[in-house]
């Protein structure tokens, strides 16, 4: 049994905490769970899995509530997670290895999340802090918490074996009423704090919940202005999803600002894909096909086929579009079991 204590924090969670509690279940964690003012049946479902379940008074402040989890631990190793994520894979041996090697740093965890785009359920993987030791660490921030450090400092990361699937808010209504509340005490929080291109950032993706997005590229434009640290993670979310708003508004010119940052990202096959569709925008495009082809040659991503069917096929379009039937054709081919391609290759014949 792992010296880690699983932390969490809940209110009305009835419908994921018995997956997210049942998932844990084999790992053999201590458990904490907060309650902060359930009238459903999260409390009941709880004790089922815990008998250290405690209630809080709600005082809009998420990192408080996460604090008093945290205090609650028997271990000092805690691993914080939200009731609507999910186990999926852990390697319990290796992270036996990093805790006592990594002591003052916080564990990056992979989280899963699931998304539409052009009407197709795809997934987006993050890397985000969630285990550390609270001697050295805590939460601030009274919205979208943030680990930080005890003395201040900027936290060292380490990854760690561990994933989770988020389910998050699958309904339209429950993503609204979720940005609804927390914009109140993100305002509240930027009115505070005054410039913070953390706080930026979460507007602008409280926006993008909100379908609005000129408000949302507002927000990301004045968080990039503040030139945050580029190697941070929401640096590099906040620039694609500043992208990807003023291509939906159709500032395609604006939107080709974004190669001031091509030094930065251009490691990612995220902004390649990005840079892609910018310049497809702008009609540009044997330069939309180099960076379509350039990310097809990273590894990694974010976004479930930016380096591969989702590049080929923009690409497969473009030449398409010239004309270029047979080129067309082969690239469509490249896109796999992609349905999309699948359709316009039967129709290309």
């Amino acid at each position: 049994m792992l010296p880690i204590t699983v932390c969490m924090i809940a209110k009305n969670e009835d419908i994921h905490i018995e997956e997210c509690l049942k998932r844990l279940r084999p790992c053999k964690f201590e458990i904490v769970v907060v309650d902060t003012g359930s009238v459903d049946r999260t409390i009941e479902t709880a004790k089922k899995y815990t008998d250290k379940v405690y209630n809080f008074s709600w005082c809009d402040d998420f990192s408080a509530a996460r604090n008093f989890s945290i205090s609650q631990a028997s271990n000092d190793w805690v691993l914080v997670i939200d009731c609507d994520e999910y186990l999926e894979n852990i390697n319990l041996a290796d992270i036996d290895d990093l805790l006592s090697n990594n002591q003052d740093s916080v564990g990056m965890i992979i989280r899963n999340n699931p998304y539409i785009i052009q009407g197709v359920r795809s997934i987006m993987t993050e890397r985000i802090g969630r285990l550390f030791n609270r001697n050295y660490c805590h939460y601030e921030g009274s919205i979208h918490e943030q680990v930080t450090t005890l003395d201040g400092k900027e936290p060292k990361t380490f990854p760690i074996p561990l994933t989770f699937y988020h389910e998050g808010y699958v309904s339209e209504s429950g993503k609204r009423m979720r940005a609804t509340r927390n914009l109140e005490m993100l305002l509240h929080d930027l009115g505070m704090k005054g410039d913070n291109p953390y706080i930026y950032f979460q507007l602008g993706q409280n926006y993008i919940s909100l379908n609005d997005s000129e408000k949302a590229a507002h927000y990301f434009k004045q968080g990039l202005d503040l030139n945050a640290d580029p190697n941070s993670a929401f640096v590099q979310s906040m620039t694609e999803s500043y992208g990807y708003c003023l291509v939906e508004l159709a500032k395609y010119d604006e939107a080709l600002t974004l190669r001031d940052k091509y030094d930065l990202f251009s490691g990612h096959a995220d902004f390649l894909y990005l840079m892609g569709i910018v310049y497809m925008k702008n009609n540009m495009l044997e330069q939309a096909i180099e960076e379509f082809t350039k990310a097809t040659t990273m590894l990694t991503c974010s976004r479930t086929g930016v380096n591969s069917y989702r590049a080929y096929f923009n690409i497969a379009s473009i030449y398409e579009l010239l004309g270029q039937k047979e080129e067309a054709k082969e690239y469509y081919k490249k896109c796999g079991d992609y349905n999309n391609a699948a359709k316009r290759l039967e129709e290309l014949g």
